[in-house]
C-alpha cells in the first residue's frame, strides 16, 4: 500500500466520517441540528452590547424607580437647601406633590395638540355615524308608514267603488219598480256595456253634446269621485225608496227607516 492512499481501517480515516447514531431518523436529526443553531443565536443576542437608546431608557427607568428622597441626587440637595425634609410634599404648606412627575415619553411623529385632534376627529365620525343611522332608521319607519296609508286608503277606495256599484244596481232595481226609465243622474244607474260600434256612435254623441253645452256654459264641470257619489246615491235611496244599502233593507216609511235603521253611513251599522 503506498504513503499516498488511506487506510480505510486507520483512525484518520474513520474520524472524518460524521457521527450517526443507529436507527436515529434524518428528520430528528434534522430537528436536533436547528435546535442548537436557535440555542446558539440566543446565547449571541444576550451576550451582544446594548445599544445607546438601550442604555439610555434602562438609565431614565432606573432613575425614575429612584425616590425623591434619595440623597445621592442633586436635585435632593437643592430642596434640602430651600427647606425641605425627605417624605414632605412640595409647597410652602407641603401639600404638593411628593413623588416625581412620570415621562410620558414621546414616541410617533405627530405635533403637540394631535391627540385631542384625533380624538375631535373620532367624536365628529361618531356623531356623524349616528346621525346618519337615526335618518336611516326615520327613513324607513316613515316609508312603512306611507306604504301602510297607501294600502289603507287603496283598500278604503276599493271598498267605496263596490259599495257605489252596489247602491247603482239597487237604484235602478226600486227606480223600475216604480216605473222610472231615465235616472235622475246618469252614474245614479250602473253604466250599461255595449258593442264597440255603439260605443263609438255613444261617444261621437257625447262629444258633440258636450261641445254644445261648453258653448252655451262656459263654466267648468268637476266630475264627482267614488266618495263624492256614494253619500248622495244612498241619501237619494233613503229619501226616495226608504232603502239602506247597509241594512240592505227596504223601510215600509220614513218614520219606519228613522226608527230601526242605525244611521245614513256604514260606520253607524258597525
Amino acid at each position: 500500500m503506498s504513503d499516498e492512499e488511506e487506510d480505510y481501517m486507520s483512525d484518520a480515516f474513520l474520524s472524518k466520517i460524521p457521527d450517526v447514531k443507529p436507527g436515529v431518523s434524518m428528520v430528528r436529526r434534522l430537528k436536533e441540528e436547528i435546535k442548537k443553531e436557535t440555542q446558539i443565536k440566543e446565547t449571541n443576542i444576550k451576550n451582544r452590547q446594548k445599544t445607546y437608546k438601550e442604555q439610555e431608557k434602562e438609565s431614565r427607568e432606573a432613575a425614575l424607580q429612584n425616590s425623591i428622597c434619595n440623597e445621592n441626587t442633586l436635585g435632593f440637595a437643592i430642596l434640602q437647601k430651600m427647606g425641605y425634609k425627605a417624605g414632605q410634599g412640595l409647597g410652602k404648606a407641603g401639600a404638593g406633590r411628593v413623588d416625581p412627575i412620570p415621562l410620558n415619553i414621546k414616541t410617533d411623529r405627530g405635533g403637540i395638540g394631535m391627540e385631542e385632534v384625533k380624538k375631535r376627529k373620532a367624536e365628529e365620525e361618531l356623531q356623524h355615524y349616528r346621525q346618519k343611522t337615526r335618518a336611516k332608521q326615520h327613513n324607513e319607519t316613515k316609508s312603512l308608514e306611507d306604504f301602510r296609508s297607501r294600502v289603507k286608503t287603496e283598500r278604503e277606495e276599493r271598498k267605496i267603488e263596490g259599495d257605489l256599484r252596489k247602491s247603482q244596481r239597487a237604484c235602478e232595481q226600486l227606480d223600475s219598480q216604480k216605473g222610472i226609465t231615465v235616472p235622475r243622474e246618469d252614474w245614479y244607474w250602473p253604466k250599461i256595456e255595449t258593442n264597440d260600434e255603439e260605443d263609438d256612435v255613444e261617444e261621437k254623441e257625447e262629444e258633440e253634446k258636450e261641445e254644445e253645452e261648453e258653448e252655451e256654459d262656459e263654466e267648468e264641470i268637476v266630475e264627482l269621485s267614488s266618495f263624492d257619489k256614494l253619500p248622495i246615491l244612498t241619501s237619494y235611496l233613503r229619501g226616495i225608496h226608504f232603502y239602506c244599502i247597509w241594512c240592505g233593507t227596504t223601510y215600509n216609511d220614513e218614520d219606519d227607516l228613522c226608527s230601526n235603521c242605525p244611521g245614513d253611513t256604514e260606520a253607524d251599522h258597525d
